[in-house]
């Protein structure tokens, strides 16, 4: 598919000159949001939407317009990200797959890729969905054997062109008047990975209306992306921890990074959890929802999902236990069913695992004192740094012990 050059809807404001060194701003309208950066005068508009922005869906392949995968659609067409500034972007609108659908709410063709299995990796999805939806508006009787030439524009390496045709083929017969516009353009609050030197503000940072935020906790029907059992063993008697996890207040606050911030009715918390990863840092605004309480047994479940700006969401299905040993301590058992989608779920499912196993073994530390004191001491950087290195070193001897293992097995041959 030919990629032209974005169409404006007037002329932009002349624009003072900018020094290579220096930085401008600009302000553009991003999948419905108006928002403000600064950057440099060289940055493309990949950069841009990935690292100051967060929209990391746009995907950057050779960085060259050849491959495709940066495809954006700019003023209502489609455009190469890699090859456009983005000072050229001034008073634009730009509409990233992000804004094509959600997970809740999938666009047509979000739904005609997944039904015609149209990815293999997944890496060219992005530019695929976003050329075929322009291929689609601007020419809605474009014939199924013209197909292959229109989205020659995008390449896959994976060889799935059969699904991708077969999806797009779909979608034009079944919308034979036009397709849908995007499903997922409105009021959103676009935050980067780092400030690297630029600010990025948006117009949705005000609060969000309560009709907007959930209010229940809905999981994925898939397989977990971690699976956590964690036991610890705490000096306080059973008595005493069971009265910290009937508390949600005290519960909460035992959860490294989080904070109770709304009770509402039917045992349901509002909160914000803050993670801290090395570099990345991300903010989970959420919702908890008590299951299942029985004193008598000292077993508490409870359901609790949570989002960040920058499109990572995580769901979990939490089972907390406590049971009296003989010696008058408690044995504290946490089982987790993690789900996590967005850029959150890129660690893997192993370093997923590792790190929520590692949280809870804070957390539990967090319930022994809250047991003898009432309260909890606030983790510092020092406790986020423990958990990076302790990940970091648990990785590596695994790594260590499988490259044995594996010179081992050489040797013997």
């Amino acid at each position: 598919m030919t990629t032209v050059e974005p169409k404006r809807t007037g002329p932009a404001e002349p624009r003072a000159r900018v020094a290579a060194d220096e930085t401008a701003g600009i302000t553009m309208t991003v999948n419905g949001t108006q928002t403000t950066v600064t950057v440099p005068p060289r940055a493309h508009l990949g950069d841009v939407l990935r690292e100051r922005l967060g929209l990391t869906g746009t995907h950057l392949g050779c960085e060259h317009g050849v491959c495709g995968m940066c495809t954006v659609l700019v003023d209502g067409e489609a455009a190469r990200a890699c090859l456009m500034f983005a000072v050229q972007c001034e008073g634009s609108e730009i509409v990233t797959v992000e804004g094509l659908g959600t997970p809740d709410d999938q666009h047509p063709l979000q739904q005609a890729f997944s039904a015609h299995h149209g990815l293999q990796c997944g890496y060219c999805t992005p530019g695929m969905l976003m050329s075929s939806y322009d291929l689609l508006a601007s020419t809605p009787d474009v014939e199924s054997d013209e197909l292959p030439e229109h989205m020659s524009g995008v390449l896959c390496r994976c060889t799935g062109y059969r699904g991708i045709l077969a999806a797009v083929d779909d979608v034009r017969q079944t919308y034979p008047d036009g397709i849908p516009e995007p499903r997922a353009c409105g009021a959103h609050t676009l935050v980067g990975r780092a400030s690297a030197g630029g600010t990025g503000t948006a117009a949705a940072e005000a609060d969000v209306p309560e009709a907007a935020l959930p209010q229940e906790v809905r999981l994925p029907s898939g397989p977990p992306s971690a699976v956590v059992d964690v036991t610890s063993r705490l000096h306080s008697p059973v008595e005493r921890v069971w009265a910290v996890l009937d508390d949600f207040d005290l519960l909460a606050r035992c959860l490294p990074g989080a904070r109770l911030t709304e009770v509402l009715d039917g045992d349901r918390y509002r909160g914000r959890a803050v993670v801290a990863l090395g570099p990345v840092k991300l903010s989970f605004d959420g919702l908890a929802q008590v299951i299942e309480r029985d004193p008598s047994e000292h077993r508490l479940r409870f359901h609790a999902q949570g989002a960040d700006a920058g499109g990572s969401a995580t769901q979990a299905d939490v089972v907390l236990g406590a049971q009296p040993e003989p010696g008058g301590g408690t044995v504290l058992t946490a089982h987790a069913d993690v789900h996590l989608t967005g850029r959150v779920a890129q660690f893997g499912r192993a370093l997923a695992g590792d790190v929520s196993r590692r949280m809870f073994e804070q957390f539990a530390a967090s319930v022994d004192e809250a047991a003898e004191t009432g309260s909890v001491t606030e983790p510092g950087r020092g406790a986020q740094l423990r958990l990076v290195l302790g990940t970091v070193r648990d990785t590596v001897r695994v790594l260590t012990r499988r490259g044995l293992a594996g010179a081992r097995t050489l040797w013997r041959r």
